[in-house]
């Protein structure tokens, strides 16, 4: 006798009671499904009843979502034989069963174990096929689409409800242990002493949580009274001389696999490649030195509030009224504490820029706070950083109050002017009208190293909250350089101060505001154009777009922990190069990977370089790679106001037939202190797993590209988006892959060929604007 019997569909509305539960599971109707169905004389046992119930809801439900079209085209042995077909397939009705109604013959399809097999196989894959792989499947094993399409319904109905079990039983679990610990708080809050008196205190006298705000403020005022005790302990004695005190242990060699890269990215974090001199040299702070350094904090803290607030005479507004410049006499005068005199031979920059940004001062904060958020945002000024020791976390769950020492390798994207090593304090504090402030001054007077060229006078912002998630932001950068390094090709722009001022780094700023609010945009903007279909591949593409540039920005510059090689001598237009080998990085080829840059001077504004170098339409102009195919843009996301920040996917149609066509993802972005046309060649099918949305760390990518500076003979406050009469200080940079074995040696050949490939595009740059430009 069989276990299953198949109900007609004309049968099936007696069975739905009013509370839409099948009659005899789950409602009050003392009639069961036995019973309906006694007249068949055939019994349900409870296992396949339950079953049948789940898989007849289901179709139920199936059925309401089904079009009337299609409605006549269910026929009534295929719903049995779907409802049947799941892991409980071997408890199905057999074939004999006898449909009342004379005119319709039953037929029943019983699954096989292969077919369930597979099926089973195909759902872990992928759970919701759509028709072209229902008919595929049921061509494969022999079914009907629609008997797949009711398998694959109930196999998803079945696994819901296994889960939703699972998820019942956890929830009940966490429920008991939530009432116990209740039960367990009401013992203790009635046994509770008031914490003034020491007497009792009765259950409703104070409640839950705000017995818990008793108690955290209570670890906060004691952690607040400690700081304000050591910090009175030192401030307001004299200055002491600090190249005076040996440190009471020797220095520690910094350990480079601490700290080392965000998102695994060199030059973030301590470099992969080795560490320079001062930064090789220089440990964590000693005991003896933690009271010292956080009276320069104080100190610092409150001469930074003094330089951002005070105007003239301490600043003085330069002849043409663009900006400010720091009188040092007025300075030593107004600040008399320090870190000391100047450095003979050291020069002073000092300025103050102030920008309204796109982002909360919650969020500014961290980004400060934590070194790898700041070298990423900063990633074209930050080449390497990291934090030593942190002193103080802050209090109240904030950054109010924290306090770490750090290092950081400041650049400028060229290897003709050396990089900026500091060795610092970061202290974070929130003042009574809510304004945020971030300082940090230099400690290198407790470690005194001979290879110092640069030293970090109390320099930082202030943070304002403003209406609608939007900062005022005022940055203090003064620092005492020893300049004397910089190549003479940038030395006006160095000695101008906009080569490391306050105004590149509130650039830098506004623009990756701009960019970070672009990539959390809710909505793709009309102005977004291409393959990108959904929000999820246009985040993925912004992030390997990120990736690209930070990774170009880590290896342009002449930071300690790259080591540049010559190739030729006819001076400024020198072509430096480096290898380095590249193994177990899903983000960069396997290989030796060949690096060749050169910067020189242009007689045309910047802004018309970067126009040009961006444009697609004018690519085949100096792009040799590209062998004079048409440039296409296949997508298009746009990070900015200016229209130049944009993340573009271009696709080179070969001219030849023969060749393959290349895709080349790209990111230009400008501000008034410099400007990026960044781009990689990128994997074809790499590339659609990221537009749709997939991880895209593991794209292997090689940056190329080009870094615009203004030359520094323009007024005060032109910039890279104004028109003057300067030129422009033009970068260019290439990887290229000259072996896949990582072990395998550099030819000479490899290295000529980079050569002239970087001459030949240099050349054709000048021809194409000099001509533009007569």
């Amino acid at each position: 006798m069989p276990t299953g019997i198949m109900i007609p569909a004309r049968n099936m509305p007696s069975l739905i009671q009013r509370n839409n539960n099948v009659g005899g599971f789950g409602s009050s109707s003392p009639f069961s499904i036995l019973t309906q169905v006694g007249a068949y004389n055939f019994s349900l046992s409870q296992r396949s009843a339950a079953m049948f119930q789940s898989n007849l809801m289901e179709a139920l439900e199936m059925g309401q979502n089904t079009s009337e079209s299609e409605v006549p085209r269910i026929r009534e042995d295929e719903f049995d034989s779907a409802t049947k077909s799941g892991s409980e397939n071997h408890e199905g009705a057999s074939g004999e069963d006898q449909d009342p109604r004379p005119n319709k013959k039953k037929r029943y399809h019983r699954h096989t174990q292969h077919q369930i097999q597979e099926m089973e196989a195909f759902f872990k894959e992928c759970p919701h096929p759509d028709d072209k792989q229902r008919k595929e499947l049921s061509r494969e094993l022999g079914l009907e689409p629609l008997q797949v399409k009711f398998w694959f319904q109930n196999k998803r109905t079945q696994m819901k409800t296994q889960h939703e079990r699972h998820e019942n039983t956890q929830l009940r679990t966490e429920n008991e242990k939530l009432r116990a610990d209740n039960m367990r708080y009401r013992e203790a809050l009635s046994n509770a002493s008031c914490p003034n008196c020491g007497g009792p205190t009765a259950i409703g006298e104070m409640s839950f949580d705000e017995h818990h705000l008793r108690l955290e403020n209570a670890r906060l005022r004691e952690e607040i009274d400690r700081i304000s005790a050591i910090a009175a302990k030192y401030v307001g004695k004299p200055v002491v001389n600090y190249s005076n005190i040996s440190p009471s242990l020797p220095p520690r060699p910094l350990e480079l696999g601490v700290g080392a890269g965000f998102g695994g990215q060199p030059g973030i974090g301590v470099d992969i490649y080795g560490a320079g001199d001062l930064l090789r040299s220089i440990s964590g702070p000693t005991e003896a030195d933690k009271p010292i350094i956080i009276e320069l904090a104080v100190a610092a803290m409150e001469e930074l509030i003094g330089m951002a607030q005070m105007g003239e005479p301490l600043w003085l507004t330069t002849l043409d009224g663009t900006s400010t410049m720091l009188n040092e006499d007025e300075y030593i005068r107004s600040f008399p504490r320090g870190i000391g005199p100047k450095p003979s031979g050291f020069k002073c920059e000092a300025s103050r820029e102030t920008a309204v940004v796109i982002m909360n001062h919650v969020n500014l904060v961290e980004i400060l706070m934590d070194v790898n958020q700041w070298s990423t945002v900063f990633s074209g000024i930050v080449s390497r950083a990291m934090t030593l020791e942190v002193l103080s976390t802050g209090v109240a769950g904030n950054y109010n109050g924290a306090l770490q020492v750090m290092t950081s390798e400041l650049q400028l994207p060229t290897p003709l002017v050396p990089t900026r090593e500091s060795y610092f304090v970061r202290y974070c504090k929130q003042h009574a009208d809510g304004t945020w402030a971030v300082v940090d001054v230099s400690l290198d007077n407790l470690r005194p190293s001979p290879s110092a060229r640069c030293r970090r006078r109390p320099s930082g912002c202030l943070i304002q909250e403003m209406p609608n998630g939007y900062s005022k932001v005022t940055w203090i950068e003064h620092v005492e350089v020893d300049d004397r390094g910089v190549h003479n090709l940038y030395k006006q722009l160095v000695s101008s101060g906009h080569a490391f001022g306050a105004k590149r780094w509130v650039a830098t700023l506004d623009r990756q505001c701009e960019r970070l609010a672009s990539a959390m945009a809710t909505n793709i903007p009309t102005v977004d154009v291409g393959v990108i279909t959904n929000q999820e591949g246009r985040k993925s593409m912004m992030k390997l777009a990120e990736r690209m540039v930070i990774s170009f920005c880590a290896g342009v510059s002449a930071s300690t922990a790259h080591t540049w090689t010559t190739l030729s001598g006819t001076g400024a237009d020198d072509v430096r190069v480096m290898t380095r080998k590249s193994v177990d990085d899903p983000g960069r080829p396997p290989g030796i990977v060949l690096s060749a840059a050169t910067s020189f001077w242009l007689p045309v504004p910047p802004k018309r370089v970067f126009d040009f170098l961006r444009d697609e339409n004018s690519r085949n102009e100096w792009d040799i790679l590209s062998n004079g195919g048409v440039v296409q843009e296949m997508a298009h996301i746009a990070n900015g106001r200016d229209t130049g920040n944009c993340v573009s996917l271009l696709r080179v149609n070969s001219a030849n037939s023969s060749q393959s066509n290349m895709l080349i993802l790209q990111e230009s972005c400008t501000d008034t202190t410099g400007s990026f046309v960044i781009y990689a060649p990128v994997d074809i099918v790499a590339m659609n797993v990221v537009l749709n949305g997939g991880d895209p760390d593991y794209v292997a990518l090689l940056p190329s590209g080009f870094a615009i500076l203004p030359d520094g003979t323009t007024t005060h406050g032109s910039g890279i988006g104004e028109s003057g009469p300067g030129g422009s200080l033009l970068t260019v940079a290439f990887q290229i892959l000259v072996d896949s074995v990582p072990t395998a040696k550099l030819s000479l050949g490899s290295v000529a060929t980079v050569n002239n490939l970087i001459a030949c595009t240099v050349e054709r740059i000048k021809a194409s604007l000099s001509g533009e430009g007569a």
